[in-house]
């Protein structure tokens, strides 16, 4: 696939993802709107155009996974698969991404999503970024206990292995 047709296929995604990420947002529980209203940070840039449209989507992922939306988390997923696909060292990555978008089930979402961070934060910290700043959030109850991390380019927590239940719960561990 060339270059042109794979960012015209993530740009397709992307808009998807856009439009059912919108569309569920109507249909929210009062607890849930409450982090629709956050203050935006500046956005970062990473070095690598590929990994950035690969992040745009993995940051819709992550919003689907708080509000427990599996459909866009899927369809999120399988942008972020496909991205992936398209770079060094992102093997891993797309494997995680394939196995949230295979499934409905939120919880093994969620356990493909803690798998899909570690790798993503190790690229993420090989490639770097052109500016701004991501940061590295760690919830020590995921996972059973065990510990999960994700990326997120505020430093509010806002939670996507628990939702609403423990939305706040974890602590910004690293700066990128």
């Amino acid at each position: 696939m060339n270059i042109r047709n794979h960012f015209a296929l993530l740009s397709f995604i992307l808009i998807l993802a856009t439009a059912c990420s919108d569309e569920s947002n109507k249909t929210t529980t009062a607890g849930q709107d409450q982090h629709a209203h956050r203050v935006q940070t500046p956005a970062a840039t990473l070095k690598d155009p590929n990994l950035d449209a690969v992040y745009q989507q993995y940051q819709v992922l992550t919003k689907a996974l708080v509000v427990e939306d599996v459909n866009t988390a899927k369809t999120a997923a399988l942008a972020v698969e496909t991205g992936a696909r398209e770079i060094k060292g992102a093997a891993a990555i797309a494997h995680a991404a394939a196995a949230i978008s295979s499934t409905s089930d939120v919880k093994a979402q969620r356990l493909a999503f803690a798998s899909l961070n570690e790798d993503l934060i190790k690229l993420l910290k090989e490639t770097g970024l052109d500016q701004g700043n991501l940061y590295v959030a760690h919830c020590p109850m995921a996972l059973n206990d065990k510990g999960a991390s994700w990326v997120s380019t505020s430093k509010e927590i806002i939670n996507p292995y628990f939702g609403d239940s423990m939305l706040t719960c974890g602590s910004v561990t690293e700066t990128l």
